[in-house]
Order: structure tokens, then sequence, then C-alpha cells
């Protein structure tokens, strides 16, 4: 939500593992049409009439959303308390220019304070950054949340425009 503003008005959202569809329902309601998709929408079945949810095992399938062998863009790629490794090349690929990468999951240091565990399913120092590291970020933080414990990082960071620009909304952001 903090930093939802630097999406282009009606940009199309992606929610990658959107789960029962929070980040949907947010962005839905400020005019964006939004895409969720999950490998169990169970949960998410209320928000049919809001977005487009879309079932697909992305840890195991194809990407679905695929658009001449290349992944379709979008104004925003919001991902939460997920990783696939394999898949994050794609999600920077996702973005339109101009559009919006909002990405925030556990991070190395939350198997001291619960699950997960599994160094798969943690950020490495940095590795957001990393993946970023052709984005405009606009914010970043790698910490420890005490409400409840745990570790995390996440990132706001913005593709540059077609003639390379940086994004007004990069210029204009509110900390």
């Amino acid at each position: 939500m903090r930093w939802s503003h630097l999406l282009q008005p009606q940009a199309t959202v992606l929610d990658v593992a959107c789960g029962a569809g929070r980040h949907v329902a947010w962005f839905a309601q400020r005019g964006h049409a939004v895409i969720g998709v999950d490998r169990d929408l169970s949960a998410a079945r209320d928000l049919q009439e809001q977005a487009t949810l879309l079932c697909a095992d992305i840890e195991n399938e194809p990407w679905p959303q695929l658009e001449q062998d290349k992944p379709m863009q979008f104004g925003a790629v919001v991902v939460t308390n997920y990783l696939w490794r394999p898949l994050l090349p794609t999600l920077v690929q996702s973005l339109a220019p101009g559009g919006v990468l909002l990405y925030e999951t556990f991070a190395s240091g939350n198997e001291t304070v619960g699950r997960p565990t599994r160094p798969d399913f943690l950020l490495r120092p940095g590795e957001l950054l990393d993946l970023c590291c052709n984005l405009h970020v606009v914010a970043y933080e790698n910490g420890y949340l005490s409400d409840p414990a745990r570790f995390v990082q996440r990132i706001a960071a913005l593709r540059p425009g077609a003639d390379g620009a940086q994004p007004v909304a990069a210029l204009r952001h509110g900390l």
C-alpha cells in the first residue's frame, strides 16, 4: 500500500501468488485492472468480479503470462511472501516501461524466529537489489520486523520508460 502511488493511473497489475487476494482487492479498488495468479484460488473466490484470477502452478508449469513467447508486460508486478528464484528474471521482464515492481518476502535470518526456515525460501542479503540492478530503486529495506517477528526484504523499483528516462513517479515519490 505504501508505494502504490507509484503506479500509473489505471495500470494493469499482476499479483503473483495472490493467496486470498489482499493486494488484488487493494489495487482493484483504486481503479486498476488486476490479474491474480495462484495455484490455489479458493481463498480469493470472492474477488472474481473485481479481477481476473488465474489458477496456475508457476513452479511446475510454463509461465502463464506469455505473449508471442515473451512475458506479457504490466504496469505493476506485486509479490508478497513468495519466492521462486527461477521466476525472478521473468518478473522483471514482465514490467512495462514505467512499470513498478513491489516485492516483499522473507529474508535470511528468518530461520532464527520462525518459518520459513529453508534457504530456498529466504532471500539472501541484497538479493532484491541485485535483481533490480537495471531498475530505478525507490525504496529498499532489509531487516527484522517485530510484529509478527520476521526478517524481510522489500523493494519498490521502477523500470525506466521506453526512452530510457526515469518515470515521473520516480522523481516525485513521497517518503
